[in-house]
């Protein structure tokens, strides 16, 4: 177990769907390294997920069970790691109504990552106030758990950015009560689409699933965007922008290998079928186990984890609550008070 001393580190997902190749090589595998270091909070944001999908909350709902099969299946470690549900945290919630005093609307839609945000999902005319206050309900969340290290990706550093004005105003005002949070920068690039286009997405339909059957994920590998003018074997291809190729660069474990993959390609006599058949063979390897791991994982287990990790996150965020209810003036009874 963790000593008290080591630092703290908060992220999660939202659960809108089982996860994919992308989370694995974005946030899955560094958050399994950063367990062995560091005090891990992992968050199921339910909560955050029906700011858009209020309409049809059993997909949020159903979703948690998968998100959390990914977990377990891939080795993030509830001994090691404390998985809570956003939902089952009351304190965050009366921590985001005292953060929205200190921040005007006007400041949240200047956000650039929520004004993406709002253009992405066409709510320039129709903006839910839920959706507007992110950025609040997302502070309330790392501060809640004293979060010093935050692995984001770089479109998310303007929230962290708002994290922590609103710490320092809280600060300014009350006293020295919050800690201001430090993004962590992921170094691994995003993983394409399968299709070619810019991210691997839920929405999209264009990735590879930790949870995929094996015949889906071939179908899926023969599918991939490669080098449209590779036309013939013996023909050139070009390994700038052939999906194939970034995802052997992402998983396959022998790199000479795939170096010499690229120097045969761009030579020409090197099919993309064959070259399909080697990814295929990669990516069977890596997800077979973890889909195994997946399938047999009980549903009263699951429902153990989060209850414990969501008991140990409650007396965290509780312990922040009643100190900045504390610095505010908000505290009108003495503990005998309790005693009696």
């Amino acid at each position: 177990m963790h000593t008290g001393t080591a630092k703290i580190v908060l992220t999660g997902d939202r659960p809108t769907g089982k996860l994919h190749l992308g989370h694995y090589v974005g946030s899955l595998k560094q958050r399994i390294e950063l367990q062995k270091k560091y005090t891990q909070y992992v968050m199921i944001a339910d909560v955050q997920a029906l700011t858009d999908n209020f309409h049809h909350s059993n997909l949020v709902t159903q979703n948690v069970y998968e998100v959390l099969r990914d977990y377990i299946a891939v080795g993030i470690d509830p001994s090691k790691t404390t998985i809570f549900l956003q939902s089952q945290i009351p304190s965050l919630t009366e921590l985001t109504i005292y953060y929205l005093n200190l921040v005007t609307i006007s400041r949240l839609q200047r956000n650039p990552t929520l004004k993406a945000e709002i253009q992405q999902k066409k709510y320039e005319n129709n903006l839910l106030a839920g959706f507007c206050i992110y950025p609040v309900s997302q502070a309330a969340d790392i501060t809640a758990f004293d979060g010093e290290l935050i692995p984001i990706g770089e479109d998310q550093l303007p929230m962290i950015e708002q994290t922590n004005e609103i710490v320092r105003k809280f600060n300014s005002i009350y006293g020295d009560t919050l800690k201001e949070a430090i993004p962590m920068l992921g170094t691994t690039k995003r993983l394409s689409g399968i299709d070619g286009k810019a991210k691997a997405s839920k929405s999209l339909n264009n990735a590879i699933y930790l949870s995929d059957s094996a015949d889906t994920i071939k179908q899926k590998v023969l599918a991939m965007f490669t080098d449209p003018n590779h036309l013939k074997v013996s023909d050139p291809g070009n390994i700038e922008g052939n999906i194939v190729f970034e995802y052997l660069d992402a998983f396959h474990e022998n790199k000479d290998e795939v170096i010499a993959l690229k120097e045969h390609y761009t030579r020409g006599g090197l099919g993309d079928i064959a070259l399909k058949n080697i990814l295929n063979d990669t990516l069977q390897e890596l997800i077979a186990p973890y889909r195994e791991r997946r399938s047999n994982i009980s549903h009263i287990e699951m429902q153990n984890i989060l209850y414990d990790g969501c008991k140990k996150a409650n007396k965290k965020a509780e312990m922040t609550l009643y100190k900045v209810k504390k610095a505010i003036g908000l505290h009108y009874f003495d503990e005998k008070f309790f005693e009696n």
